[in-house]
C-alpha cells in the first residue's frame, strides 16, 4: 500500500507551460536552465518550452498569441502561457499597456523594472533604489566574484542555492510599492519591481 501511495504522489502532471521571452539570449537562457533542472519531477520537462524572441513589450504579448496559435495547430496545445520583459528604455504607456493585454487574454507576466538582472541581484539582497543596466552589471560582477557576462549559460545554477532569498526579495519588494503609493501597484513606476518570482513559484511548483 505505502508503495502505490507513493507512485501515486510521483505522478507526473499533466501542465503545458509555455514562456516567452523578450530576449532571445539572457532569459530563454535562465529559464532553459531551469527546465532541464526539472528532469526528474513531476513534470514532463518536454510540456515546458521557452522561446526567445528578440520582441519586447506589446510586440511581445502579440508574438505569445500568435505562437499559441501556431503551436496550437501543430498538436501542441499549451495550458499555460507567461511572457517575460524588461521595462529598459520603452515608453512608460507600453509597458503597462502590454502587462494589462496580456492579462485580458489570459497570459501571466513576469516584468521587470528596469532590467532582468534586478532578479539576479535579489539573490544577494534587497533593493529598492532605481539602477541602470550598466550599475546592474557592475554590482553583479562585484557579488558574483567574476564578470557578469550578460547571455551566461550558467546564472541559473550560479544561484541556484540562492532563490528561497530573491522570491522573498521580490516579494517584499512588490509589498513595499503596494503600502508606498496610494494607488497602489504601477509597473512602470515601480522601479525597482519584478514579478519574475511568480514564474519560479509555479515551475518550481512541479518538483518532488
Amino acid at each position: 500500500m505505502n508503495n502505490l501511495k507513493r507512485k501515486q504522489n510521483y505522478r507526473k502532471v499533466s501542465k503545458t507551460i509555455l514562456i516567452v521571452c523578450e530576449g532571445e539570449k539572457t532569459e530563454k537562457n535562465y529559464f532553459e536552465s531551469f527546465r532541464k533542472d526539472l528532469h526528474n519531477s513531476l513534470i514532463n520537462i518536454q510540456d515546458v518550452k521557452i522561446i526567445g524572441t528578440g520582441y519586447n513589450t506589446c510586440s511581445l504579448v502579440q508574438k505569445a498569441k500568435d505562437l499559441r496559435i501556431e503551436l496550437k495547430k501543430e498538436g501542441k496545445d499549451f495550458e499555460i502561457t507567461w511572457v517575460v520583459f524588461d521595462k529598459d528604455s520603452f515608453a512608460s504607456e507600453n509597458f503597462n499597456k502590454a502587462i494589462d493585454s496580456a492579462k485580458k487574454c489570459n497570459i501571466r507576466v513576469a516584468y521587470s523594472n528596469e532590467a532582468f538582472e534586478l532578479w539576479y541581484l535579489l539573490h544577494y539582497a534587497y533593493i529598492d533604489a532605481g539602477l541602470s543596466r550598466d550599475q546592474y552589471k557592475e554590482k553583479l560582477t562585484t557579488r558574483l566574484g567574476f564578470k557578469y557576462e550578460k547571455n551566461s549559460k550558467s546564472m541559473y545554477s550560479t544561484l541556484l542555492d540562492r532563490q528561497t532569498t530573491a522570491i522573498i526579495n521580490a516579494k517584499k519588494l512588490i509589498e513595499h510599492h503596494k503600502t508606498s503609493n496610494p494607488n497602489g501597484l504601477n509597473p512602470e513606476r515601480d522601479n525597482p519591481s519584478t514579478t519574475v518570482h511568480e514564474l519560479v513559484e509555479e515551475l518550481n511548483k512541479y518538483r518532488k
